[in-house]
């Protein structure tokens, strides 16, 4: 499978472990809750899909690479206890709390989140001494004598042998307590990911042209050549800040991410024509409206690979701005339910409006503390909070610098801050659902009856963002052509059943 698909299975496996009875029991006792075990290879996103399953559920999320930990530091370290039994007294052993444990308690002391995944990465490279424990703590969730706290599910990873030359294969008793789930690559699942979070465009499109390159691993003359999902996005962050510091990437700084020099090779000449597609176009002057007869005859001649890029080159940049507008729409409806409460206390003075500005700033920190800790905060929830936390201390530092006679006056210089910034994110949307349309010109214009369309819309459908903007702002082309294309589908398809019945 791949690890879109072992997103959903453990989503719904922790939603049925922590299912329970009338009573409060669990549906499933803790003692049959098999601990799921990712199998896969490196830099696939393993780690990455467990942060995003807490951050969709809510949960709390501890990690734990099993590689570092000897049976002191996963079990706890004995010391000596004194008690009585009867009207005997003995010395015997106890063990402190394994770490892994106590960080599971702190966690949820600290974020107040009680339900979780305790996820432990590597677990088939834990050393020969620890081994024997696994067993135990698989089956009965204890590590020593400490219990993994409860509403808690075990979610475990690891790579194949060939990947890794510390893995120790588990035998069948080990995996009889197991739920092997084994990843494969796939660049199509990848490709939604790298979209949402905003790879550079270049590498997708690159990819979406040698997706054969997308996951290599080979052996050559020179030793082991790799290329990961992982190092298709690091490199991405890289790129992303030479370009923004006006700096060349050359092939020794893609080789230090992606470890096959065919495939570096490839990508550095396709980069730079890349870049090259981006000058000649230019880009900025076809989403402004302002494309020039020579960018769309050239467009109308270029072959799909060409073509392809300058619709990653144009669409980059319309969801970028449809990125920065529900952002700081979220952070805005963040802001009312704020701001009303702020208003209440307006009667009672310019000094109570403040304190409870300062409330506001207050709760709002320890939530995102609470959330950084438990690990369910995603990108876009951090910047919607700082953006929220910025706002109001911006503001709460205005009201105790200014002079005002009453706690409604203020509310309102208050309340005239917060209207200038929505006016100003107005114009952005303007320009966004302008920049959009240029964009579904042109490609109608230039690329007529072809598949740039219909490639159009759906990164435009299957996009978060994009989606998010065009259902809270609209925009008249999308629907147009969402709607022709899918009635052009459906033709499609009576055509495909009528043939069927040979006719």
């Amino acid at each position: 499978m791949n690890i879109k698909q072992a997103k959903e299975y453990i989503k719904d496996s922790v939603f049925l472990y922590l299912k329970k009875d009338g009573f409060g029991e669990y549906r499933i006792p803790v003692v049959r809750q098999r601990p799921i075990f990712l199998l896969g290879a490196p830099g696939i996103g393993k780690t990455a899909v467990m942060e995003q399953i807490a951050q969709e559920m809510g949960i709390a999320l501890v990690s734990y690479s099993m590689t570092h930990h000897t049976r002191q530091s996963a079990l706890g370290l004995p010391f000596i206890r004194h008690k009585e039994y009867g009207t005997e007294e003995f010395d015997i052993s106890e063990y402190t709390m394994s770490e892994i444990i106590a960080s599971v308690y702190e966690t949820i002391e600290e974020s107040g989140i009680k339900e979780g995944i305790l996820f432990l990465d590597e677990i088939n490279c834990v050393s020969e001494t620890l081994s024997p424990s696994m067993l135990q703590f698989l089956q009965y969730k204890v590590f020593g004598r400490h219990t993994v706290p409860e509403g808690w599910v075990i979610v475990t990873a690891g790579n194949p042998p060939e990947y890794n030359k510390s893995v120790r294969e588990f035998d069948v008793a080990t995996l009889d307590r197991l739920r092997v789930m084994e990843i494969e690559p796939d660049f199509a699942v990848w490709k939604e990911y790298a979209k949402e979070k905003g790879v550079h465009s270049a590498v997708v499109n690159f990819l979406e042209l040698k997706k054969e390159y997308f996951y290599a691993v080979e052996t050559t003359v020179k030793g082991r050549s790799y290329v990961t999902a992982r190092g298709w996005e690091d490199l991405s962050e890289i790129l992303l800040l030479y370009e923004e510091e006006n700096k060349k990437p050359d092939e020794t700084l893609v080789g230090q991410y992606i470890r096959n020099e065919r495939i570096v090779k490839e990508f550095c000449a396709y980069y730079d024509l890349y870049q090259k597609y981006k000058k000649d176009y230019r880009i900025e002057d076809i989403l402004a409206g302002q494309v020039s007869e020579t960018a769309k005859e050239r467009a109308k001649k270029a072959p799909f690979d060409e073509r392809l890029s300058l619709l990653g080159m144009l669409l980059d940049q319309v969801l970028y701005g449809m990125k920065e507008v529900t952002e700081t729409s979220d952070c805005f409806s963040d802001l009312v339910p704020l701001l009303k409460a702020v208003k209440q206390k307006a009667a009672s003075g310019s000094e109570e409006t403040a304190a409870m500005l300062e409330k506001q700033i207050q709760g709002k920190e320890a939530a995102l503390k609470a959330k950084q800790r438990a690990n369910t905060l995603s990108a876009g929830e951090r910047k919607k909070y700082r953006q929220t936390i910025a706002f109001l201390e911006s503001a709460g530092k205005d009201l105790y610098m200014g002079e005002y006679q009453s706690g409604e006056e203020a509310f309102l210089a208050l309340k005239e801050r917060f209207d200038a910034k929505v006016s100003r994110m107005k114009e952005d949307t303007v320009k966004v659902q302008d920049r959009l349309h240029h964009l579904f010109s042109f490609v109608s214009e230039v690329f007529e009856e072809g598949n740039e369309m219909l490639v159009l819309v759906t990164e435009l459908t299957v996009n978060t963002y994009s989606a998010k903007f065009i259902a809270r702002f609209g925009s008249g082309d999308y629907q147009k052509y969402n709607k022709e294309l899918m009635l052009s589908e459906r033709q499609n398809d009576m055509v495909k059943a009528i043939a069927a019945l040979e006719l």
